[in-house]
């Protein structure tokens, strides 16, 4: 039977009733119904050539919250130029951000290929033995042995494959298939005295390191796949250090995870250029609102500090 609520009951235990998927709309049905929810709309036809070169749901859905109540109207002044600024922003974040983690993510490769190798020899990456846990060893083996696969026709695998006696790839070349997601996996399956060695080249303690190596990566696929920076909350946070959660700042949005790659850009001047690009950012898009993102009000303070 059906109750009042919406919900379906059988046997006295309540199954919520799934929604039915929505008709999919023309681009002069998306404006009216963006007419009828009160978003402001000064240029209908620019709108449309807008919302025929970026979806609805990229564009609307995703930058609308917290500029509407759910399955209500937007709240006063609420424009679709303030729904394009924010999505403009978002890709100029993004694309600022991302060359900032490439230099984290190539960095790390070289500390950790480096220092592995160096102690356990350039194949000790398939001795079990070097790792915590035997069960993720495995199935690291399995995925790099696919992306072996995938790059066969890559010049320096061919190279190994064609020219050595074992046909293996050392693992200061293998680094180099990683991704940054498998680094992340990798550092977090290597013994902890040798997550304490690597860690310690950054001056970080290697559970804080781990957790923002983790998050960072997964802050990189959002920018390789044009995700959204802006007013998200984080799946993969960051152990964040006690003086920045004393201050109220949060693990779950993206400043916490800009202040933990402030400590591993082993060059200032990048970090210093990096930090001003955004403020002058921040100022072209006034429709954006920092705190959405997680940022204080003295944010250029810690990032600079």
């Amino acid at each position: 039977m059906r109750t009042t609520s919406g919900h379906l009951t059988f046997w006295g235990i309540f199954i919520l009733e799934l929604k039915k998927q929505q008709l999919p709309l023309t681009v002069e049905q998306q404006i009216d119904n963006l007419l009828e929810l009160g978003l402001i709309i000064d240029d209908e036809e620019s709108a449309k050539d807008l919302l025929n070169d970026i979806s609805y749901f990229r564009l609307v859905k995703a930058f609308s919250l917290g500029l509407k109540p759910k399955n209500g109207v937007y709240y006063a002044d609420v424009s679709f130029d303030m729904l394009v600024q924010l999505y403009k922003f978002n890709c100029k974040f993004r694309q600022l951000l991302f060359p900032i983690i490439e230099r984290v993510e190539i960095n790390l490769r070289c500390r950790l290929a480096n220092y592995f190798s160096i102690k356990y020899g350039v194949l000790g990456y398939e001795n079990a033995d070097n790792f915590n846990d035997p069960s993720y060893h495995s199935a690291f083996l399995s995925e790099i042995e696919h992306e072996i696969m995938r790059n066969s026709k890559s010049p320096f695998v061919k190279n190994f494959n064609d020219n050595y006696e074992d046909g293996k790839i050392p693992f200061y070349a293998l680094v180099e298939l990683f991704s940054f997601g498998t680094l992340s996996k990798f550092f977090k399956n290597m013994k902890n005295a040798d997550k304490k060695a690597i860690a310690a080249t950054y001056g970080v303690g290697y559970t804080y390191f781990e957790s923002w190596i983790e998050s960072i990566a997964y802050v990189r696929n959002l920018c390789a796949h044009y995700g959204r920076l802006y007013n998200v909350k984080l799946t993969k946070t960051p152990m964040l250090y006690k003086e920045y959660l004393r201050s109220g700042i949060k693990n779950i949005r993206i400043f916490g995870v800009l202040l933990c790659i402030k400590h591993l850009i082993p060059d200032d001047s990048h970090w210093r250029a990096f930090i001003f690009q955004l403020e002058e950012l921040l100022l072209r898009y006034p429709a954006v609102k920092i705190k959405t993102m997680g940022f204080p009000d003295n944010w250029k303070k810690y990032l600079l500090s």
